[in-house]
């Protein structure tokens, strides 16, 4: 199992451009194999690891995850596949539905249909990623053409979020694997995995990425550092998608699903995270005291 990190999901050293670039460095020279940007309303996460890839030399860089929703699939194409020459092939592209929530009340889109939706955006997005051409004429999207970019390598790598049945099928068989968030170790280990998996298998793809995203502090005061983190990703417990992940897992919120604690605690929990199928497992950092950051960077780069 690889340990990368996050970046963009929270306020943080790297919330300059300057600060990504800079920190996106320091995680190379310490030896973690990626980094994945949460694309929310800061930086565009894929404008941004084009930067920093043209930075870096090793390091694999990834979205986790850009909504579907904010713009047509020829154009996600486009911007990934630009993104991956920058990153001289070493880009992965995450994608997901978004919620109802930011579809409807901040795009101002209809959010009908997603499952049907993410079902065409493939349709369009997979030949192009590959660098063919589209031509497809669906209920949703229309497209006819092609993108070249000679400098990218191609297939870009793609992982769909995904939680439900139907859109872990679309993970197994259409893309290389899915990004998590707020899901946990038996949910993983009993729902996610053997789910998408099947659908792969059917497909005759190989075992898919299971690339999770966990918050995670390197503490002596677990109990502060939970309260720190179930009151910072409040929102989380409250969004359907997550809630019902949260339910299935037996857990009242986010700081339940918080990997906390001293060294020891830590080692046990990431070990519980390899044991269940997690090939990715992307460390959200967060903590209430000053030196919470640097020191989990440490403990986690002593594990690579």
């Amino acid at each position: 199992m690889k340990i990368g990190l996050m970046l963009g999901a929270n306020a943080g050293p790297e919330a300059t451009l300057d600060g990504l670039v800079d920190f996106a460095r320091k995680a190379e020279a310490k030896g973690f194999p990626s980094l994945w940007m949460a694309h929310i309303f800061s930086h565009d996460a894929m404008t941004a690891l084009a930067v920093v890839g043209r930075e870096t030399k090793t390091i694999e860089l990834g979205t986790a995850v850009v909504s579907v929703y904010r713009q047509h699939p020829m154009a996600m194409a486009q911007q990934a596949l630009s993104t991956q020459a920058a990153a001289g092939g070493r880009f992965t592209l995450g994608i997901g539905l978004a919620h109802k929530i930011v579809v409807e009340s901040m795009f101002g889109l209809s959010y009908d249909k997603p499952a049907r939706y993410m079902r065409e955006y493939l349709e369009v997005l997979n030949p192009l990623l590959a660098g063919e051409g589209a031509q497809f004429q669906g209920e949703i999207f229309k497209a006819a053409g092609a993108i070249d970019v000679p400098d990218a390598k191609k297939p870009v790598p793609l992982l769909i979020a995904a939680l439900g049945p139907v859109m872990l099928g679309l993970a197994g068989r259409e893309a290389d694997g899915t990004a998590t968030w707020m899901t946990g170790v038996k949910t993983i280990e009993g729902h996610i995995a053997p789910t998408m998996g099947k659908a792969a298998q059917e497909a005759g793809k190989p075992t898919p990425r299971i690339a999770a995203g966990f918050p995670i502090c390197l503490t002596n005061k677990p109990d502060e550092a939970r309260a720190f983190i179930g009151e910072t990703l409040t929102v989380y417990g409250q969004l359907p998608s997550y809630r019902a992940m949260l339910d299935r897992e037996g857990l009242d919120g986010p700081a339940d699903i918080a990997l906390v604690g001293d060294e020891a605690a830590l080692d046990a929990e990431i070990a519980r995270l390899k044991s269940c199928g997690v090939t990715d497992f992307i460390a959200s950092i967060l903590g209430p005291d000053e030196g919470d950051f640097d020191r989990t960077v440490e403990y986690l780069a002593s594990k690579q």
